[in-house]
C-alpha cells in the first residue's frame, strides 16, 4: 500500500536554515559540533558502492518509522540492492556530538537534539540518491519533513505492529533508548503509534514489516514500490 503526498514546490533551491534558538553556550556547541560533521560529511565521496543490482536509485528515499521498524537493518541491505551508499542520521547525529543519543537527550534535551537532527539529515539529502534511515522521531518535525520535501526526497515507511516492534526493541536493550527508559515500554510504543502513525501516513510509500520476517522481503517490496514510482530504475 503506498500513499502520496506530492510537494508542489521547487525542490532546486532550499531556503536558508533558521538558526539555532539560544540556550546556552552548551547547546551552541552542540549545534555547531553538528553543523561541522553534517557539513563535512556532505562533501565526503561516498566511498566503494556495494555489488550492483538490477535497479538503479533515481533520488534520495529516506526510511520512517518507529524504533524497532528495521529501518537501519532494512536499509542498508536496500542499498546494497541497489548500489547506492546508506547513513543512518541517528549514527551521524551521534558522530557530530561525539555523545550517544541517550546522553545527547540528558544533557541538551529533546528540542536541541531534533534540531540537530535536522540540520544532519538537510546536508545528507545534498549529497543526491542514497538511503537515509531516521529515528522515530524525526519525520515528526515539521521543519524537517519541510526539508526531505523541498530535496525531492522519496519517503518510505516501515510500518510494523506494536507486538513485533517492542519485541524486537526490547530484544535490543530497548530500555537504553531514551523515550522507553521511563514507565512501561508497551504503553509508551502505543502511545507513539497513535500520535506518530497518522504524520508516518504521509509517506510516499508504505510497506510492513511483520515478526519473523526476512528482512530481504521487506527490502523486495520496497523496490517494488520504488519501481512503480519511477524511482529507481535500470541499472
Amino acid at each position: 500500500m503506498t500513499t502520496s503526498d506530492a510537494d508542489p514546490r521547487p525542490t532546486a533551491a532550499a531556503a536558508p536554515e533558521p538558526d539555532a534558538p539560544e540556550s546556552g553556550a552548551a547547546a551552541a556547541d552542540f549545534a555547531a559540533a553538528v553543523d561541522a560533521a553534517a557539513a563535512a560529511a556532505a562533501g565526503e565521496p561516498a566511498g566503494e558502492l556495494p555489488a550492483r543490482g538490477p535497479l538503479r536509485l533515481a533520488r534520495p528515499v529516506v526510511l520512517i518509522g518507529l524504533m524497532g521498524a528495521g529501518k537501519t537493518s532494512v536499509g542498508r541491505r536496500l542499498a546494497a540492492h541497489l548500489g547506492a551508499g546508506f547513513v543512518d542520521s541517528d549514527e551521524e547525529v551521534e558522530r557530530a556530538a561525539r555523545m550517544t543519543i541517550p546522553e545527547i537527550f540528558a544533557q541538551y534535551g529533546e528540542p536541541e537534539f531534533r534540531d540537530g537532527e535536522r540540520r544532519v539529515i538537510s546536508r545528507l539529502l545534498e549529497r543526491g540518491p542514497q538511503i537515509i534511515a531516521t529515528g522515530g522521531g524525526a519525520w515528526m518535525n515539521a521543519l524537517t519533513r519541510e526539508a526531505i520535501r523541498e530535496r525531492g526526497a522519496t519517503v518510505c515507511w516501515l510500518r510494523a505492529e506494536l507486538d513485533t516492534l517492542l519485541g524486537r526493541v526490547m530484544k535490543k536493550g530497548g530500555a537504553a533508548r531514551p523515550l522507553l527508559a521511563v514507565g512501561d515500554p508497551r504503553r509508551t510504543l502505543g502511545d507513539l503509534m497513535a500520535a506518530r502513525y497518522p504524520v508516518y501516513a504521509e509517506a510516499d510509500v508504505t510497506v510492513d514489516s511483520h515478526a519473523g520476517e526476512r528482512h530481504e522481503a521487506v527490502v523486495a517490496r520496497i523496490l517494488d514500490a520504488l519501481a512503480a514510482r519511477g524511482d529507481a530504475g535500470p541499472a
